[in-house]
């Protein structure tokens, strides 16, 4: 990694998190905040304000920024194409987009970052600036999992695996052995509040946990891009939900400000775990 970073900020703390490690590094980065969903911290650095399909705004601003790489990182919901304002390269390239987004979000993804690297850019993962941040393997915290728990894990995170070979989602919530949830397009923080309004008899409570949430990459996506994620709201609302922990694969989760997640884990006595696979 080298060079002058660009990077295109969609929602949630991943991006704050990028741009201050590079901050903290030295090494320069230019932000692209998207509208509608970079977060205000953002405004801090160096870069433009953009809309989705403003590409040759996007593009023009890279250069001028002498950018030499380029990371995507943040939540953005996929859009109502019918609805975006693309500017004249954004009009020569969203029918390609289109195409590329009836057959998933994966090759959408593919389609974007293609754009980039047609113009030279490095494409960086979040995970590889972050250095390091990634879920090791084994308990994060002083909550083990039981043998019983860790058989809720490994079968959400089967689930999850399955469901991502289609293109759906990237986790599951398990049970006593039982599927109460896999997440789709709501995203992780909507399933899980889907599963604190399911029966108490379904799920775990505060005074008797149990059941797993597992989070894992699809096979077939890029990591360099849309890598899950979790961190200390991911504890909380699986604790909200009864949840005895949460869970990954080793090395290919984004643990985002790790003492706050551990901390948080540890207080509401939920065990965090890296399974290698």
């Amino acid at each position: 990694m080298s060079g002058k970073l660009a990077l295109i900020a969609g929602g949630g703390a991943l991006p704050v998190s990028v741009a201050a490690r590079c901050e903290a590094e030295g090494r320069p980065v230019f932000v692209i905040r998207l509208a509608g969903f970079a977060d205000p911290h953002l405004a801090h650095y160096p870069g433009i304000d953009a809309g989705m399909a403003e590409i040759g705004k996007i593009m023009s601003a890279m250069k001028k920024a002498d950018c030499k790489a380029v990371c995507l990182a943040g939540t953005v919901n996929r859009p109502d194409f019918k609805t975006l304002k693309p500017d004249l390269k954004g009009a020569m390239v969203l029918p390609g987009i289109i195409a590329a987004a009836t057959k998933g979000d994966d090759a959408l993804l593919r389609k974007i970052l293609s754009l980039f690297e047609a113009e030279g850019y490095a494409v960086e993962g979040a995970d590889d600036i972050l250095g390091g941040e990634t879920l090791p393997s084994g308990a994060l915290g002083k909550v083990q999992p039981t043998d019983e728990q860790l058989a809720d894990l490994r079968k959400a995170l089967f689930v999850a695996g399955k469901t991502g070979e289609l293109d759906i989602g990237q986790g599951a919530v398990v049970c006593d052995g039982l599927v109460l949830a896999v997440e789709a397009q709501e995203g992780t923080d909507a399933m899980l509040m889907r599963v604190a309004g399911l029966p108490g008899d379904l799920r775990g409570s505060a005074s008797a946990r149990k059941g797993a949430l597992g989070k894992a990459p699809k096979p077939i996506q890029d990591l360099r891009v849309d890598m899950p994620v979790m961190g200390a709201r991911t504890i909380e609302m699986a604790a909200a939900a009864g949840l005895a922990g949460v869970g990954g694969v080793t090395g290919r989760l984004i643990v985002m400000d790790r003492p706050s997640l551990i901390e948080a884990a540890d207080r509401l006595g939920l065990y965090v775990w890296g399974e290698d696979q």
